[in-house]
């Protein structure tokens, strides 16, 4: 296992300075965020990224995230073309030493909350999702201006996008997944990275747009289109708990050797599709932390893990569920599991 920190960069408030001082941290999670989805980084930045976090006494070996651009997802005409410069970023980044890549095939947004001050019991503030709240509010009819969508859509582009996905469905995007990795997965496997995918979050259709990365039964079917080790997921405890119907400790033993990355959060579940994020350790939340962590452990998981997102405390200000204080205290809990 090895212990790891998202970064985003040098406009993060949290330092790389700040990140090397928590105990048994080996490296951090980033990405080239000045370059637009679709498009090919150059080696120069990420030689630069890498050269960063190794003068701070960090490896950079994860990437959270390539993105996939929607033209991918919903099979657009400039498709291939976009999975081919998709495959050159994990060879450039394969030769600069990065060892997996997170990314999702979630349509239009990454994830989705509805609030991001959600005030809790002792004093902190954390993300937080009602699905009342979310479904009260129309995409096509009004500006939405809920945590995680892309507001860089117009309400013309959007009520487009989300017509196109409509009309393909969740079988069209299964078969625009297949072909992805049926392009992406052999690169990855002559570079050396392994591929990730992050459930969807969270796991289920919002605004009609399909979710399929969402249980047991959709994993098993995605780690069967390519079955090389190399097409992987990113165990999301708190994407994938989210749901009641997920038996978390189960899907950790069964998946385990293919779990290449691993984010641990808690959440509490306060009513159907209802729920915050609460403290990591198990006893303040709704998911069995240590449960997780065992099964992995048992079965064969040997991969990179960090603390996702924390909670606002001690008066922090920053990106919401990326402050340091909380995440720090994760990791320490995590690796105290692990230990």
């Amino acid at each position: 296992m090895k212990l790891t920190f998202r970064w985003y960069g040098d406009n993060d408030p949290v330092t790389l300075e700040k990140i090397r001082q928590i105990p048994k941290m080996s490296g951090i999670v980033s990405a080239i965020y000045d370059v637009a989805p679709g498009e090919v980084w150059s080696n120069e930045s990420i030689l630069a990224l890498k050269s960063k976090a190794e003068q701070n006494g960090l490896e950079f070996e994860v990437v959270e995230s390539v993105p996939v651009p929607e033209e991918i997802k919903y099979g657009g005409e400039r498709a291939g073309e976009l999975i081919e410069n998709y495959c050159e970023n994990i060879r450039r980044l394969g030769r600069a030493g990065v060892k997996c890549v997170c990314y999702n095939f979630m349509p239009v947004f990454d994830w989705l909350r509805s609030e991001l001050e959600h005030q809790n019991a002792d004093g902190s503030n954390s993300l937080a999702y009602n699905e009342l709240t979310v479904l009260s509010m129309n995409p096509l009819t009004s500006e939405l201006s809920l945590p995680g969508w892309d507001e860089s859509y117009t309400k013309g582009e959007l009520a487009q996008l989300i017509e196109k996905y409509k009309k393909i469905g969740k079988e069209g995007l299964w078969a625009n997944l297949t072909t992805f990795l049926e392009k992406v997965i052999p690169v990855a496997h002559e570079a050396g990275v392994n591929m990730a995918i992050h459930p969807d979050d969270p796991p289920w259709d919002i605004f009609g747009l399909p979710r399929i990365i969402t249980d047991a039964d959709s994993i098993r079917r995605f780690l069967s289109i390519v079955p090389l080790e190399e097409n992987g997921i990113t165990l999301c405890t708190g994407s994938l708990g989210a749901s009641v119907d997920n038996d978390l400790v189960k899907m950790a033993g069964e998946f385990a050797k293919r779990v290449h990355f691993l984010h641990l959060r808690n959440i509490l579940i306060t009513g159907e599709r209802e729920f915050h994020e609460v403290g990591h350790p198990t006893e303040c939340g709704s998911i069995d932390m240590f449960g997780i962590v065992k099964a992995l452990l048992e079965n064969g998981f040997d991969g990179y893990v960090r603390p996702d997102h924390g909670r606002m405390i001690w008066g922090e200000v920053g990106r919401y569920g990326y402050g340091l204080y909380d995440r720090a205290l994760g990791a320490t809990y995590i690796a105290g599991l692990f230990e």
